[in-house]
């Protein structure tokens, strides 16, 4: 009877402790909120610790890809701002085999509390030593036709 009241208490803190442990899907999510978090914070150190060495970023245009480069985003990011760049995003796919991960999202951007423009983001990551790590980013941008994301 005593062993049957000692495991009863152990047994439900047991099931009821919360789990740190986040799914693959999570921790690849992570670094692409990390680094809209870092951006939020004009933290540009935090922001390229989302990205290998030689990553790239494209936007997809009517008139083709223009390629952005990586490290004058991360610059810009640190620079000071009369408003908070804000990134929202929802509808997020993530599909992972071994060391590659694949993102899709829909996003909205913000200056401060202003709309500036949506489209859809594309993450291809890297499952490096260290983590995930962001290697390019293709993105569409528009300014109508936009949906709200939600709770905001």
């Amino acid at each position: 009877m005593k062993r049957l009241l000692f495991a009863l208490p152990c047994t439900l803190l047991l099931t009821s402790a919360p789990t740190s442990a986040q799914s693959p899907e999570d921790s690849v999510v992570s670094v692409i909120t990390g680094f809209f978090d870092a951006m939020r914070e004009n933290d540009s150190s935090a922001a390229r610790t989302a990205f290998t060495p030689d990553a790239h970023l494209f936007r997809a245009t009517p008139n083709g890809l223009q390629r952005n480069d990586i490290d004058g985003i991360i610059t810009a990011i640190g620079n000071p701002k009369e408003s908070v760049w804000d990134e929202v995003i929802w509808d997020t796919e993530v599909h992972i085999d071994g060391n590659l991960a694949s993102v899709w999202t829909k996003y909205a951007f913000y200056r401060g509390t202003s709309f500036s423009h949506c489209g859809v983001d594309s993450f291809q990551l890297y499952r490096q030593p260290d983590g995930w790590k962001i290697y390019l980013i293709t993105d569409t941008m528009r300014q109508q036709g936009c949906e709200t994301p939600p709770n905001r």
